[in-house]
């Protein structure tokens, strides 16, 4: 048995779409870029295609390293490889940078061709279906007919499920980890309340702060401040830092005493340092607008009456921003349809997060699943 190991080098890759594409919320896109990376090789049949699909912060670097950045390893590196849970060495994975992204795929910060300046707050809103949309359009010009899995995380998971809905006859499987049918209203909540830091940011120039040569730093670090703590657990920034003082006794001030303070501020200055602040306000509304159901009066079960692929669920024990309970939703919607459903509840102590870590139980889970995909 091969060693499990990374899959390298990698370089990403661009294709232009020049057909328009016209989104669910009204607007269009006339043509775009999509940034995609992929790690293995399409077999003859071209029936090995797995598609990883991102989550919030996400991007098409999934897995391996670039040659001039060795230690910028993929967000999913621990999973996908040759001997890893998703075999490189079986299946030929594609990661793609979504639409409205600040990875290279056509974004706000990308030029709009009708005014030869920066989208900004003209890019339109976009949906996690018309990220389905751009995904098989990418699949077509990839040769690929039907995905052997299609796999995400958290809002890579609304996605795969998504794909399902939308195109039933080109997915056999799909994974689904850490992620809901919809959002709950606390979940809007948090979303909200990170995008009013960044609204509100005297440097945001109502999305428009490109023209100004600024960047919205102060809002961006509030809304990763906030987000990471939802992606964490009580236990685990028990564990990490409990009360700790930086200074060994309380100075009494404003500045950063407590651990897990700098932690929390060096998580929001590193990401504000590379982000796009409309890429966070579209993204994470595109979470607040997925709801399959929806147009179904609510009925989950009726609203995935139209997918066909086997899945696997995955859900974490200590994850309160998707809890165990919304994947059971989804697991048992599809099983009133008698859908081939497996479902494994991780115990983990890391919260949300769970799913980016190398767990020797989750992945268990994943090798076994990906061993009896069919190619």
């Amino acid at each position: 048995m091969i060693q499990a190991q990374s899959v390298g080098v990698v370089e990403p890759r661009r294709i232009r779409f020049t057909e328009p594409l016209r989104l669910r919320g009204g607007g269009v896109l006339p043509e775009y870029d999509l940034v995609f990376e992929t790690y293995g090789e399409l077999n003859a049949a071209r029936s090995n295609a797995v598609l990883v699909c991102h989550a919030l912060s996400g991007s098409h670097h999934v897995a391996g390293h670039y040659a001039d950045q060795p230690d910028n390893l993929g967000w999913w590196d621990n999973l996908i490889g040759p001997g890893r849970p998703l075999d490189t060495r079986r299946f030929f994975v594609i990661g793609v940078n979504n639409l409205g992204g600040c990875h290279g795929s056509t974004g706000p910060s990308s030029i709009n061709p009708a005014t030869g300046k920066r989208w900004g707050a003209d890019f339109p809103f976009v949906t996690v279906e018309d990220w389905v949309s751009a995904q098989a359009r990418l699949a077509d010009q990839l040769g690929i007919e039907r995905f052997a899995a299609i796999v995400g995380g958290s809002l890579g998971g609304m996605q795969a499920l998504g794909w399902t809905l939308q195109y039933p006859q080109r997915v056999a499987n799909a994974v689904v980890i850490a992620a809901a049918p919809r959002l709950s209203a606390e979940n809007i909540a948090f979303n909200e309340v990170a995008r009013q830091a960044i609204l509100t940011d005297p440097e945001f120039h109502g999305g428009n702060f490109y023209e100004h040569g600024v960047v919205p730093a102060r809002g961006l670090k509030l809304a990763r401040m906030l987000g990471h703590i939802t992606y964490l657990s009580d236990d685990s920034l028990a564990e990490k830092f409990g009360r700790t003082l930086r200074h060994g006794k309380a100075v009494y001030s404003y500045e950063v005493e407590f651990e897990v303070e700098s932690y929390l501020r060096y998580q929001g200055d590193k990401f504000a340092g590379f982000f796009d602040a409309n890429t966070y306000l579209l993204t994470t509304k595109a979470l607040d607008y997925f709801d399959p159901a929806f147009e179904h009066g609510g009925n989950l079960p009726a609203a995935l009456a139209r997918s066909s692929a086997d899945f696997l669920v995955v859900s974490f024990s200590t994850d309160w921003r998707f809890p165990p309970a919304r994947s059971r939703e989804i697991v048992y919607a599809l099983l009133h349809n008698q859908r081939n459903v497996s479902y494994a509840e991780i115990p983990s102590a890391a919260g949300h997060d769970s799913f980016l870590l190398d767990d020797p139980h989750y992945h268990a889970v994943l090798r076994n699943y990906f061993e009896r995909v069919e190619i």
